[in-house]
């Protein structure tokens, strides 16, 4: 018997009319899911997010040793200087000691770097079109009283509201994991693995502990970040427009990405000093009320240079975690973009 097909398709299936003498067949057709899945890949955002993942995961790989000197320097554990520091931790806990907590950190890392870079390129995209829409409907202009205001928002930098958004985006995801992190990395014999500092967390400081002294990381992380991404941008134009260069070569987004480390890094050291102590203060049962709290106690310990304890392995760590970070994202998005999307 030969069927009339009267098609009726909806987003996931497809309803097949057959004649009065046989009822309605409903056939379901499921998305195609593999298309989908090449759509998002290849579009903008995807590919930069994975880009960022990708490449905060092959630097920490590296730099791991460095970050847990510079962990353990900060918040006063063991020796104050760098070499005494690695020497004390492969005496204590052996080679494996250097990439203590290096498991969550790459669980962490992953997340961050792809939400941190993938915010930053959009919510920069997203503002410069906006100025751009603003510029072709005509300036406009607010008055109140005698002042004019702008309302083009022309002096408002895409590169620095980018850079203030990828901090907090990240940091308000992916705060539990820093806290763990930190916890691992301090006191390895009362959080021995991942999970079990986990559910310690969970079940001495409730699910509020996982954001201990999220605040003052916010505190800190805006201007780090918005002074990051600001000084990677404009370096890396400026350098363009001297050299009359369209693209960088490793090298160079080396080098750029190592600066703009350093100066965001001795920028927001000291709101760095003090976020540490209020996250691992309390394991100490000394716990600063606030971030104010923390620099004063540093202070009246330590003096001004207490601020700036552990800077120097804190610029060993972030130098070079910096410039790898940029070089391997750039290389990953020429690879995953391929040349689709030029700026």
């Amino acid at each position: 018997m030969l069927l009339e097909k009267d098609m009726a398709i909806s987003n996931n299936f497809e309803v097949v009319k057959g004649s009065a003498a046989s009822p309605a067949a409903v056939e379901l057709r499921l998305p195609d899911v593999g298309r989908a899945l090449r759509n998002f890949v290849i579009s903008r955002e995807a590919g930069e997010f994975l880009s960022g993942a990708l490449a905060g995961a092959m630097t920490k790989a590296v730099l791991a040793p460095l970050e847990t000197i510079r962990t353990r320097m900060i918040v006063g554990v063991g020796s104050k200087q760098i070499a005494g520091s690695f020497l004390q931790i492969i005496e204590e806990h052996g080679w494996q000691g250097l990439w203590a907590g290096n498991t969550i950190n790459m669980v962490r890392i992953i997340p961050t770097q792809a939400i941190e870079l993938g915010t930053f390129e959009y919510v920069k995209r997203v503002v410069s079109s906006a100025q751009e829409k603003w510029k072709d409907q005509g300036n406009r202009k607010l008055q109140v009283g005698n002042l004019m205001v702008d309302l083009s928002f022309s002096w408002i930098s895409p590169i620095a509201v980018g850079g203030a958004a990828a901090g907090i985006v990240s940091t308000l995801t992916c705060h539990p994991l820093e806290v763990i992190k930190d916890r691992l990395t301090v006191n390895r014999e009362i959080y021995p693995s991942i999970s079990l500092a986990f559910r310690k967390i969970c079940k001495d400081d409730g699910v509020g502990g996982l954001y201990a002294g999220i605040f003052p990381t916010l505190v800190g992380m805006l201007p780090y970040s918005t002074c990051y991404y600001f000084m990677y941008e404009t370096v890396k134009s400026s350098y363009c427009q001297s050299k009359k260069k369209k693209n960088l070569n490793r090298a160079e987004l080396l080098v750029i990405g190592a600066v703009s480390g350093f100066t965001a890094s001795t920028i927001s050291f000291p709101l760095e000093v003090a976020r540490k102590r209020l996250m691992i203060g309390k394991m100490h049962g000394k716990c600063p009320p606030n971030m104010a709290a923390a620099l004063a106690e540093v202070i009246r310990e330590e003096g001004l240079l207490g601020l700036y304890r552990g800077w120097g392995a804190s610029c060993l760590k972030v130098m070079p975690s910096s410039g790898i970070t940029w070089m391997f994202y750039e290389a990953w998005k020429e690879v995953l973009l391929m040349d689709k999307f030029k700026q």
